[in-house]
């Protein structure tokens, strides 16, 4: 019987069969009244068979979020390609800050940079979850790989919501073939204030001539395409930015300071240089003066991916502990881990029902959006802080992956809108 019938997943399901099958093996049915030595004997190796079963079932079989069967399919080709092209090379990536170039073109011509862009574009659907299910898989074994991924998804987002059918036609389709984008929002002077950019874009007949700068931009120096964010008109503040497509190969555009970070070190981090960088004024983005609404939209759209990647480090993370055998077997360990894998699985429940909620089409998604980022982010940090806790002094060591993922989970509490500017937009979003 399908299960769909029974309103049961597959999981319950099975466990359901099981009960079935084991108790029909007890003949005939015992009662608290008729049992005998030999009832006992047979039901206690039921009993014992179901539990050994039940823990198979627990830590082989993932609960059902009733994804589909093609999300399902996306889900274990990120898998696959984090486990066979990733995690072998994943200390190298990050102790040499090596740039993924080759990873990401696997990734690409397995189709995943088609999962966020719309299939009139050559995308496959432009679906937030699916979005997040790569992500997740990807960040569980190497979150520097899963940044530079989220990156170019990221920059794709304001030209999918905010270009013309010529912006769209013309980009979004290199984008789906693997083509690497970058977001070029940050300043020195200008982080979470938004509305402090200092980088200029005058107009000069049918172009806009760009000076200054932006620091700490994910793919920088590696995108061929960067959406950059200019002030048009510096007196009206955060009502007089504009954002801008610009390809690499622009005359006057180039690129500064490679960032030394802390974690997901193979994701560059670069400063982007404009010096009398003349950009046609059919790269703008909508229109004139609307580059704040772009960003914040942007980031709406954008936000649950970052908390699909801290969902990722911190399963990542008890990945690893659950190989350290010898301390597992301890009980006050096993607390511990119980405690934090309810608090992986209640942040991933939360970030699929809030990408859910962004691909229904609603409106008001500001403040699940920044939840979920806020909920997640700092679910990563507490279990990847516990993990090294649970490794002890091993955990302080670059040969235990928990190291580099602890070093890798700041991050999320920080880009895309720190998480006191995800308190800001909940509370704000709440009081309305």
């Amino acid at each position: 019987m399908s299960t769909k019938v029974l309103g049961m997943s597959p999981k319950v399901a099975t466990i359901n069969y099981i009960l079935v099958i084991i108790f029909s093996q007890v003949k005939p049915a015992p009662t608290i009244y008729s049992f005998t030595n030999k009832d006992y004997t047979e039901f206690g190796k039921s009993l014992n068979f179901l539990l050994d079963f039940l823990y198979f079932l627990i830590n082989n079989v993932d609960m059902d979020y009733f994804i589909s069967e093609e999300q399902r399919k996306l889900k274990e080709t990120a898998a696959r390609i984090a486990q066979e092209k990733i995690a072998p090379q994943r200390r190298e990536l990050d102790k040499l800050d090596k740039f993924p170039h080759e990873i990401l073109r696997e990734l690409a011509e397995n189709g995943m940079f088609k999962t966020f862009i719309p299939k009139d574009y050559g995308g496959s659907s432009s679906s937030t979850l699916d979005l997040c299910l790569a992500v997740e898989e990807i960040a569980r074994v190497c979150a520097g790989v899963g940044t530079a991924y989220a990156a170019t998804a990221l920059a794709a987002t304001p030209i999918i919501f905010f270009g013309n059918e010529s912006q769209k036609s013309k980009y979004l389709s290199k984008i789906a073939e693997g083509t690497i984008a970058s977001y070029g929002l940050t300043e020195s002077q200008a982080g979470s204030d938004v509305a402090g950019i200092q980088t200029k874009a005058v107009k000069d007949r049918d172009s806009y001539i760009i000076n200054g700068g932006k620091q700490f931009i994910t793919n920088g120096g590696e995108a061929e395409i960067y959406v950059v964010f200019a002030s048009t008109n510096p007196k009206r503040g955060a009502r007089g930015l504009s954002a801008f497509i610009v390809e690499k190969d622009t005359p006057g555009f180039s690129f500064g300071k490679l960032e030394d970070k802390l974690g997901i070190r193979s994701a560059y981090t670069r400063e982007l240089i404009f010096e009398d960088c003349k950009v046609s004024s059919s790269n703008i983005l909508s229109k004139e003066g609307f580059g704040f609404i772009v960003a914040m939209r942007t980031f709406d759209y954008t936000r649950p991916g970052v908390a699909a990647l801290s969902v990722g480090v911190a399963q990542g993370a008890l990945d690893e502990v659950m190989k350290y055998r010898e301390i597992i077997s301890f009980e006050r360990t096993q607390f511990m881990i119980a405690e934090l894998t309810a608090k992986v699985e209640a942040a991933r429940a939360f970030v699929y029902a809030a990408a859910r909620h962004i691909d229904s089409g609603a409106k008001n998604i500001s403040r699940y959006s920044a939840m979920s980022k806020l909920f997640a982010s700092d679910m990563a940090m507490e279990v990847t802080s516990k993990a090294v806790e649970i490794f002890g002094l091993s955990g302080c060591s670059e040969d235990y992956p928990v190291a580099k993922m602890f070093r890798d989970a700041k991050i999320t509490q920080i880009y895309e809108g720190t998480n006191e500017i995800q308190k800001a937009v909940i509370g704000r979003e709440l009081t309305r």
